[in-house]
């Protein structure tokens, strides 16, 4: 990675990162936001049973003990192809979810209530930031970043893997507003800090000269 690069890259990092702690400040400051309902009601403004299930869903991958089962099935899957550094890594992942508890536990940010927003599914942990987006975010984004790095992955398989991530991380956040379960800001403020753990777990993953079986795909393609 050349300089130029390296200082957008930089750059970028900074501006999430202000964006997590802005948001973060206005979160606590005003809990209940104009922003967030007329956000809820435009999601939640078309309702059917359909919509209610296939919300639900997306979102069950995220969930106890769905989400550590996944995680596991991931790496055992790698591991099985001899991608060990990459299994590992992906074990790694969990940690989302202490670092999401920790954040939700300092802001303290109660979830939607049934007056204000419909509730399709209670839950209970604090509201910001969004555990699933944070989840999403990482564990997906990092499948992504592994279907470009691992080149003996089939082409059909990597673009299948990499189509599905992405499609998770776009309807996360849609979700979990249209289930009554975050606000807009706590979803936001999810996807800021999971960007910045997928790129710490990215760079620890990547900084180090690749194994043969996990060798960049700028290599030898």
């Amino acid at each position: 990675m050349n300089q130029r690069r390296q200082r957008i890259l930089k750059l970028v990092l900074i501006i999430i990162s202000i964006g997590f702690a802005a948001l973060t400040v206005l979160v606590i400051l005003y809990p209940n936001s104009f922003i967030d309902i007329k956000f809820s009601k435009e999601i939640q403004e078309h309702q059917n049973k359909f919509l209610d299930t296939a919300m639900y869903v997306v979102s069950v991958p995220g969930y106890m003990p769905e989400a550590p089962i996944m995680i596991a099935f991931t790496s055992l899957v790698l591991l099985l192809f001899k991608y060990k550094k990459a299994a590992l890594y992906v074990l790694f992942t969990t940690l989302v979810g202490l670092i999401s508890t920790i954040v939700k536990a300092l802001v303290n940010r109660p979830r939607p209530s049934d007056d204000v927003v419909r509730i399709v599914l209670k839950t209970t942990q604090q509201s910001f930031p969004s555990g699933h987006v944070m989840f999403y975010t990482v564990f997906f984004g990092f499948l992504v970043v592994l279907m470009y790095q691992l080149e003996d992955v089939p082409k059909i398989v990597s673009r299948f893997l990499i189509a599905l991530s992405l499609l998770m991380i776009f309807l996360i956040p849609i979700s979990r507003i249209y289930l009554g379960a975050h606000w807009f800001t706590d979803v936001t403020g999810g996807f800021l800090l999971g960007l910045l753990c997928l790129y710490l777990l990215s760079w620890l993953y990547l900084r180090k000269p690749a194994q043969k079986n996990e060798a960049p795909v700028a290599e030898k393609r």
